[in-house]
């Protein structure tokens, strides 16, 4: 008997090494960085177009000048990837772009390695913005007939200096009232709270808006009640807004006339794209990314299934033809942990499948 429990516990024990070991296998290692560092604004094909003729105008994009998570003391700051890929888009559709904060100066980032790419890195190295980052604008000396439009980047430390901020209310406004398009994204929002167009009438009244979500703020930071002001998707409800949640993490972007909002970092290609459409131009063309493609993905898992899901990866793998990977498997299994983490196993095992298709299209590619 002893010997049969034995054997019982080493056959298990060699089971769940191989599993995982499999799962393992099916995400690729993480880029190198030490490389990606030296990409430059010139390496990336998106940013060497022909600039739009004309003039369109200047946007002025507001970062946050909070380094801490008030008096809990943690780190913050502004999201690099929200700044640098709205940025980007802004840029190469024609548009000048202007960077300020409420304090000016150089404002805090947050730089996190498993959210950068080419772009990103470009961005870090681009001697123009680190003119830009380095001199910020202090919001209460932006001229607001100077704008298009505005847009607030999100970053946890929006929370604490967007809201309440008098500068940030006049700016806004002065520049949605002269016609302008106002965005923010993820945290952003929180710029947009508490505003009056005029008196006893918030801004957001009636008004389509995304945001980071209650349910996305609460899986990250438990004890976020505590740690910040206020919910932000509470807070805008409360200022009459009609909230727009999509799945947690998944692109969601709300467009209401000219207030273009965005749930989270994952939405930001898309919200800045869709502000130069608000804005009145076609955006130029643009390679989609890996990410972006397995955000799509994950979003057609939600609305059709596994199924949905698998069809929509073999229409990237065969868009891809030999362009590198169609979606990011790391991203994918990220999505893949989180779903364990909800108590969603069935949608677990079903990304451990469309990571096991991926993977084997991408085998097969390479022979």
């Amino acid at each position: 008997m002893a010997k049969k429990i034995l054997l019982t516990i080493l056959f298990s024990v060699t089971l769940l090494a191989g599993t995982g070991f499999w799962l393992k296998s099916l995400i690729p290692p993480p880029p190198d960085h030490q490389t990606l560092a030296q990409t430059q604004p010139g390496d990336i094909p998106y940013l060497q177009q022909p600039r739009p003729a004309g003039d369109r105008g200047r946007i002025l994009m507001v970062v946050t000048s909070a380094s801490t998570m008030g008096e809990h003391g943690k780190d913050t700051g502004y999201e690099l990837t929200e700044l640098a890929r709205s940025y980007y888009v802004f840029t190469a559709n024609g548009f000048t772009v202007d960077i300020a904060s409420p304090r000016g100066g150089e404002p805090p980032a947050v730089i996190d390695r498993d959210d950068m790419g080419p772009i990103e890195y470009a961005f870090l190295n681009d001697q123009l913005v680190k003119a830009k980052l380095h001199d910020s604008i202090p919001v209460a000396q932006a001229n607001a007939g100077d704008y298009r439009g505005i847009f607030f980047v999100g970053g946890k430390g929006a929370m604490f200096d967007f809201p309440g901020n008098a500068d940030i209310h006049n700016l806004v406004a002065s520049i949605y009232g002269d016609g302008g398009v106002v965005g923010a994204v993820c945290h952003g929002p929180a710029a947009l709270a508490d505003i009056e167009l005029e008196p006893g009438v918030p801004l957001l009244q009636g008004r389509r808006i995304s945001s980071f979500t209650n349910e996305e703020e609460l899986f990250l930071i438990p004890e976020a009640e505590e740690v910040f002001p206020f919910l932000l998707e509470s807070r805008l409800r409360e200022n009459g807004a009609v909230f727009e949640a999509g799945p947690a993490y998944l692109r969601q972007v709300s467009t209401d006339g000219r207030l273009v909002t965005g749930q989270n970092p994952w939405s930001v290609w898309a919200l800045a794209e869709e502000m130069v459409k608000t804005l009145g131009y076609q955006p130029v063309q643009r390679k989609v990314t890996s990410e972006e493609n397995t955000v799509e993905l994950l979003l057609a898992y939600e609305t059709d299934g596994h199924r949905g899901a698998l069809t929509r990866l073999e229409t990237f793998q065969q868009a891809a033809s030999g362009e590198g990977e169609a979606i990011n498997r790391r991203l994918l299994a990220m999505h893949g942990i989180v779903a364990v983490m909800q108590g969603r196993v069935g949608k677990a095992v079903d990304i451990v499948r469309l990571l096991s298709a991926a993977k084997k299209w991408q085998q097969g590619k390479q022979v």
